[in-house]
């Protein structure tokens, strides 16, 4: 997949040392400048995550409770930038594509496609063609029907769903595609957060955070694992800081060091930009990539050797015994264990793990805090168990100040998989959406983001829909994933911005354009407003008051509408017209299918919406046994061959997901570039490498080879053996079966490479 190469050569500098400050300050007015006009700009943040604005768009991050909002400015630099790049003045309409073929922009870099700025209206690229060209929603709602009807049976398409997508929408899209027959309903959670939804599902009852906001300022030791809150998660820094003045103690274990995890200058408190930040790391462990497995076991296996000698002084055995089951095997399995091959298999110091387990063992208010750096690896499923049994031993679950945080990447990604945005959703809701709109819907499994693309690939799919989302970049194995998509009979996606999804194609294609978070949302019965669920599992709602882009846009409750009445015909009874004028009668419904959801018009207009109910915030576990469940999981030490080095794939500071924003990583010190790989000096010395000089990048899995060429290598601050580069650069060397075995997540943080210097 070709693309321009960067206008300049990339630049390191120092690593900071803090995060946010006036710097954050001046990148958020810098892209207000570049984007829009400035008035219109900081009017609207001043809607941005308030009661009565809209729901940031970037990171799901949760909202403090209205009482106690103390500032007009509740968002952070990232999504800031989200809400500047959606209200960009730029225009890509027909005159855009008239004068731009597909072949020409698939050669221009990412960050100038969306540069564009937003479409205006439907789109369609005609099989043969190179050139979209405008197309009336009822004729783009037409040629999808006729593809759809063409097909010998509804698994034959794929229903993607990325994060933004709202309550109301996601709603009536799974209706849909259930009516129509499939369960075929992938989503961004399937590359992300997957693994922490079927582990705690299974160990917890449910796979969402135990905690809430107001927890992490009650914690007494919060543990920060493959998480980089300064970059994706910035509004998080703001919570770490009251945590410290409480007097909390922050754990972050990461290979890098992160600037957002060393200090912190509050961006809306200009005191502070000077003199010391708050450092807010108290244990740092740089530990190996996939090293958190043999970690996490090696701090049970110290603590369970402190209890056996002070028994009850350690573990919590009240609520041990109590609330769950499995503890005898645990620590059977602990006695097996060998605390030195423990330690050598994390990559870190002795006294470093004696000194975390110390900071533990004398706590009884525990938070873990995880994201991507945990749940894409191969054994994510098993890592994400042991961080349950640590919490469990110490009874840090279920009480103030305590429990799991698997920290969300996409606002409303998990509101999504709530509203039925899943390929196997249980029972308990297939019966319940069948009883609300009268029909049965399938029983088969659907695929998954993993199985989409090899379905595509065999031909077994031949119809792609992607609301919303960057599919083509998003995804593992990039190569093979363009080989799908252009195997396609049609491929659609619904977006606010052009993105190289649209010209990765099937035979037909169509970009529909739809509204943003920030614009209004009128229709025959009135101005509308969508809501949205958290990290934290508050409901709220979400409605922008900015003119729409274009008045071709349609919200996408609205394209979901128009497009199940020309797919299931005039004569179908499910009353779409009514869903897409009044978005009150589809809360209606989802109250009458989904817990929780219980007088939802009235509870979602209240300041600051409502909470769902959570089992494991109130030690009601919904498991069998109703029980929190203690599990033995297996670890064998890795081995790798000594010419090879463990990659992983991270975001750069001024990117979100697939956006990104520039070439610079202001936090890293890297600067002009993304076309990098971090290396650790002596392993560059020992490959013959020199700083900036270029290289060839060959992944290695069952066999399969993958190769990248042209990185320059940087000397950097990071484990010997251990790699990293940008995401989705780097997806090109994730294969598509490297994944962890339960939620086939793709194993994006594991990538075995060689790393060479890349010949004349």
């Amino acid at each position: 997949m070709s693309k321009a190469k960067p206008s300049k050569d990339p630049k390191a500098r120092t690593l900071p040392n803090s995060a946010a400050g006036f710097p954050s300050i001046s990148s958020v007015a810098y892209r207000i400048w570049e984007e829009t006009y400035v008035g219109r700009g900081v009017k609207t943040l001043f809607k941005l995550n308030q009661p009565k604005g809209f729901d940031c768009p970037s990171c799901a991050w949760p909202d403090p409770n209205p009482e106690d909002v103390s500032s007009v400015a509740e968002y952070c630099e990232n999504g800031a930038k989200a809400v500047a790049w959606e209200i960009t003045k730029n225009r890509v309409d027909r005159a855009f594509f008239k004068r731009h073929s597909v072949r020409e922009l698939l050669a221009i870099n990412d960050h100038w496609l969306e540069k564009q700025g937003r479409l205006t209206e439907p789109m369609i690229l005609r099989p043969g063609s190179d050139y979209y060209e405008a197309v009336s929603w009822e004729t783009a709602f037409s040629e999808i029907a006729t593809h759809l009807h063409n097909l010998e049976n509804p698994d034959q398409s794929i229903w993607y769903t990325s994060g933004r997508t709202s309550n109301e929408a996601a709603f009536l899209y799974q209706t849909f595609v259930r009516m129509l027959g499939t369960n075929n309903l992938p989503d961004c959670s399937n590359m992300c957060h997957e693994a922490s939804g079927v582990a705690l599902k299974q160990t917890l009852g449910i796979g969402k955070a135990s905690v809430t906001l107001e927890d992490i300022r009650q914690t007494e030791v919060l543990m920060i694992l493959g998480q980089n809150p300064g970059t994706n998660a910035p509004r998080m820094l703001t919570e770490l800081q009251k945590l410290k003045q409480a007097g909390g103690k922050i754990i972050a274990v990461n290979p890098l060091p992160e600037a957002g995890l060393m200090g912190f200058r509050h961006p809306q408190k200009p005191w502070e930009w000077i003199g010391e930040a708050t450092q807010l790391q108290d244990i740092y462990l740089p530990v190996g990539i996939n090293g958190d497995l043999a970690l996490l076991k090696a701090l049970q296996k110290i603590l369970w050797e402190a209890e056996k000698k002070q028994p009850g002084e350690i573990f919590d055995q009240t609520f041990i015994q109590s609330h769950t089951s499995g503890y005898k095997q645990l620590v059977d399995h602990l006695d097996t264990l060998s605390l030195g091959d423990l330690i050598l298999a994390s990559g870190l110091p002795e006294q470093a793990i004696r000194d975390t387990a110390e900071l533990m063992m004398h706590s009884k208010r525990i938070i873990i805090a995880w994201a991507m750096g945990i749940t894409q690896q191969r054994n994510a499923e098993s890592t994400i168990r042991e961080i349950v049994n640590l919490l469990l031993l110490k009874g840090a679950m279920g009480k103030p100040g305590a429990g799991t945080l698997p920290v969300r990447g996409h606002s409303n990604v998990q509101g999504d998989r709530t509203m039925g945005i899943w390929e196997k959703m249980p029972e308990p809701f297939m019966a319940k959406l069948g009883a609300a709109f009268s029909f049965h819907p399938p029983q088969k499994e659907g695929f998954g983001t993993v199985q989409s693309i090899q379905a595509m690939l065999d031909g077994q799919a031949k119809v792609f829909f992607g609301m919303g989302g960057n599919f083509a970049l998003a995804t593992p194995d990039t190569e093979r994933v363009v080989e799908a998509l252009q195997s396609c009979e049609l491929t659609v996606h619904v977006s606010t911005k052009l993105n190289r999804s649209h010209l990765i194609h099937g035979k037909t294609a169509l970009i529909l354009p739809c509204l943003g978070r920030t614009e209004e949302d009128h229709t025959a019965h009135g101005r509308q407003f969508v809501s949205t669920e958290d990290t934290a599992g508050r409901v709220r709602m979400s409605m922008g008051d900015l003119p729409a882009a274009s008045p071709q846009l349609k919200s996408e409750v609205a394209i979901v509408c128009g497009l199940a009445r020309a797919t299931l015909g005039a004569q179908h009874p499910t009353p779409w017209e009514d869903y897409a004028a009044n978005y009150d009668l589809i809360r209606d419904k989802i109250e009458a299918v989904i817990p929780g959801f219980e007088q939802y018009n009235q509870r979602v207009r209240q300041p600051g919406g409502f909470f769902l109910p959570n089992g494991a915030r109130d030690r009601n576990f919904q498991t069998p046994d109703g029980k929190a469940h203690f599990t033995v999981n297996e670890w064998l030490p890795p081995s790798i061959p000594s010419d090879r080095f463990i990659l992983m794939t991270l975001r750069s500071h001024d990117q979100f997901n697939t956006t990104i924003y520039g070439n610079d990583d202001r936090y890293r010190g890297i600067r002009d570039s993304r076309e990098i790989v971090m290396m650790h000096p002596d392993d560059m010395k020992r490959k013959g490498l020199k700083a900036m000089e270029k290289t060839r990048i060959t992944s290695y899995f069952q066999g399969e080879l993958r190769h990248l060429e042209g990185f320059a290598a940087i000397p950097y601050d990071i484990p010997a053996g251990s790699a990293a580069m940008y995401f989705p650069e780097g997806n090109v060397l994730v294969a598509l079966n490297s994944h962890s075995p339960e939620s086939h997540c793709p194993a994006s943080k594991y990538i075995e490479v060689r790393i060479e210097k890349l010949a004349p």
